[in-house]
């Protein structure tokens, strides 16, 4: 273990607002930039989660400052972007990191399905129902997908019987169930219901049929410490909890991770409990 080096919540401070792209002059205006973020970072929050430290577009193109609650702060053309690129293949978008919405770069979302319960087959969450991993509206919802293909979330939830009025929170649920596991994903906007704004949703491995093919060579190990690489080389430093919760790993999980990247020399162990990444010391 090393001490923090001297001034490092300062250091700290600055080698966020780098990657974050807080900075001013670091601030995302296309949304090819948008992309190439998620591709830098490998994944990044679409908002940011009140105690959860990682990059978000909002962020990225606002500053550190909240989300504005008016929809014509300028801030909200994040959202707009996002909704562009639902359907053009550019990243990976959907409620997983603690069930919150997520982009993930299309080369590091391999690594997420190598560690999902996903078996490659589209029906596979059949066994998890079975198993008592989703809840049995998840196991309807997936049931409609896979019969009838992609579907806006008012087909959806009235083809799943769960059309009721009490049944409202049960189906969103159920969406985020099937969104953490790697089952489904948004892949558009439909002009449906009272705001003429309705997801549209697809099976995962349909919508990329290679994926489980990437995924297959990649052994839980190796995906883990990617990730946890990824998430260091973002944060700048972490502590094992932290990295736990995000990822819903074992404690043992984090500490063989954090053990692999030790010996690779990409991270350090702070003497306050907190991982750093390397980087973070040479930029020091």
């Amino acid at each position: 273990m090393v001490e923090p080096p001297r001034h490092f919540n300062r250091t700290l401070a600055a080698y966020r607002k780098r990657t974050f792209r807080t900075a001013r002059g670091l601030r995302l205006r296309s949304p090819a930039q948008a992309v190439q973020f998620v591709r830098q970072r490998g994944f990044i929050h679409f908002w940011p989660i009140q105690g959860v430290d990682l990059p978000s577009l909002w962020t990225a193109v606002a500053g550190d400052r909240p989300v504005a609650e008016f929809h014509d702060d300028p801030g909200h053309i994040s959202w707009r972007w996002k909704d562009s690129l639902l359907g053009a293949h550019k990243w990976h978008y959907a409620k997983l990191l603690r069930g919150k919405a997520t982009l993930v770069s299309l080369p590091s979302l391999p690594y997420f399905y190598a560690l999902s319960d996903r078996l490659g087959d589209l029906d596979d969450y059949v066994l998890a129902y079975e198993s008592g991993r989703i809840s049995r509206e998840a196991r309807l919802v997936g049931d409609v997908l896979l019969r009838h293909g992609a579907q806006h979330t008012l087909q959806l939830r009235l083809a799943a019987h769960l059309d009721a009025p009490g049944a409202k929170s049960r189906f969103e649920r159920a969406l985020v169930e099937l969104q953490r596991g790697l089952w489904i994903l948004p892949i558009g906007v439909a002009e449906a219901g009272s705001w003429n704004y309705a997801f549209i949703y697809e099976m995962v491995d349909r919508w990329y049929p290679g994926l489980l093919e990437q995924a297959q060579p990649l052994a839980s190990e190796l995906a883990r410490a990617h990730l946890a690489r990824r998430l260091l080389d973002s944060v700048g430093a972490a502590t094992p909890t932290s990295i736990q919760r995000l990822f819903r790993w074992s404690p043992a999980s984090v500490h063989q991770a954090l053990e692999d990247l030790q010996r690779a020399r990409a991270v350090q162990p702070l003497d306050d409990g907190r991982w750093i990444t390397c980087r973070l010391l040479r930029a020091n």
